[in-house]
């Protein structure tokens, strides 16, 4: 007979504990101290078997039957439910470690074994760290889309369009390093696409007008300044690299014999060596600071110490300083300026995307440039470094036949 609620709550203790059985193997035990257990007697394998489901009241007469049904059915199917809910338990053991914060620490030392830059690291650091925090304890298993749309699109609310993508991006990248790490099976960030509200595109602020670029080019050369500014400036307009190069720049890269500076790879965006040809000009302006500060490793160090070397601002400051606005000029821009001029005047767009670093997604064809355009690369340079001294003394005109040959 099945038991019903009145029984059960009218059911005393007694000196031994004695069962109240409700059918089908689930039973109540009750206990000398008066607790009430539900237990589930089977046999699987030929042994006799007991699960416990659970005391009364926290778990009621029909929740006690239902769990009593789901063992019956992995009965049915062969399994043995005491063993499953081993499983079970030592699944969600791993789920609880697995969060999204250990996760992430170890797809960022992944990151940093394989030889990602420092700015890379820093900045999915921060991405994972700080934007995601409210992720960071969670169990990978339990993190929805609904809960990733929401934080990503609190981001967006702010006007920070292009850091909701790219911490959606990121996101995305840990959940599939899960997946293959077999902590995860499936990546929540792919049901998001679309979602986003699309990327605001802002140019890098850059003059394209050769005349203009001269009246540039004399202010810097005016500049009363802390001397490493003006010459990183200067550097920066005649190299076409980076502002992070030509901060960071050491000594130990500048091969004056050769005319070249060599610049390591872990320094480089795409992560490997680039070889920058100096103009006689650049050849000029390096030996001037060259003895400035003989204690330092870096070339173009700090005002405050010369083991520091400029900080990121230090450029744009000194072109706010001359009057150039950051919708007119910025320091990354020097690097349109001089493809856009260039290109322009006909160079071989090939050679310049060499001097930019800008690599070729074939391999062999990226190693067979790198070599083949060095020699052109130099000239360029130089050509380029003549024609800034003819846009500083405005005699562009005495300079037209500078252009591809």
């Amino acid at each position: 007979m099945s038991l019903t609620l009145f029984t059960i709550r009218n059911a005393k203790p007694r000196a031994k504990p004695y069962k109240l059985a409700d059918g089908n193997g689930l039973y109540l035990l009750l206990a000398v101290s008066g607790k009430q257990l539900w237990r589930f007697r089977y046999r699987f394998g030929g042994k006799q078997n007991m699960l416990a489901l659970g005391s009364f009241p926290e778990v009621s007469l029909a929740t006690a039957r239902s769990r009593r049904d789901d063992a019956r059915k992995l009965l049915a199917d062969g399994k043995d439910p005491a063993e499953q809910r081993k499983l079970a338990k030592i699944d969600a053991a791993a789920a609880a470690r697995n969060t999204f914060g250990a996760v992430a620490a170890d797809y960022l030392n992944k990151l940093k074994e394989e030889g990602a830059a420092q700015a890379t690291l820093d900045k999915n650091r921060w991405l994972l760290e700080d934007l995601a925090s409210s992720l960071t304890k969670r169990p990978l298993t339990t993190i929805t889309p609904a809960e990733i749309l929401f934080l990503l699109q609190r981001i967006e609310k702010t006007g920070r369009r292009e850091t909701a993508h790219r911490l959606r991006g990121i996101i995305g990248s840990v959940f599939r390093f899960a997946v293959a790490t077999l902590r995860a099976t499936q990546d929540p960030t792919y049901a998001l696409r679309g979602a986003l509200l699309k990327k605001t595109v802002k140019h890098r602020a850059a003059i394209i007008d050769e005349r203009e670029l001269g009246a540039l080019m004399r202010s810097i050369d005016a500049y009363d300044g802390w001397p490493t500014i003006k010459a990183a400036l200067q550097l920066l307009a005649l190299t076409m690299t980076r502002p992070g190069d030509v901060r960071l720049m050491r000594r130990s890269e500048i091969i004056f014999p050769r005319a070249l500076w060599r610049i390591p790879a872990e320094r480089m965006k795409m992560r490997r060596p680039h070889d920058v040809p100096l103009s006689r000009q650049a050849l000029a302006i390096l030996r001037e600071v060259w003895e400035l500060f003989p204690e330092s490793e870096l070339v173009l160090p700090s005002i405050r110490s010369p083991k520091r070397p400029l900080s990121d601002n230090a450029m744009n400051a000194a072109l706010r300083r001359m009057g150039y606005d950051c919708d007119t000029m910025c320091a990354h821009g020097f690097r349109s300026s001089s493809s856009t001029i260039l290109n322009e005047r006909g160079f071989s767009a090939d050679v310049i995307e060499a001097a930019l670093a800008h690599e070729d997604e074939d391999e062999v064809r990226r190693v067979y440039n790198r070599s083949k355009y060095l020699d052109h690369r130099v000239v360029l340079m130089q050509q380029w470094a003549d024609l800034l001294d003819a846009f500083r003394s405005d005699s562009i005109g005495k300079y037209r036949h500078l252009s591809a040959s």
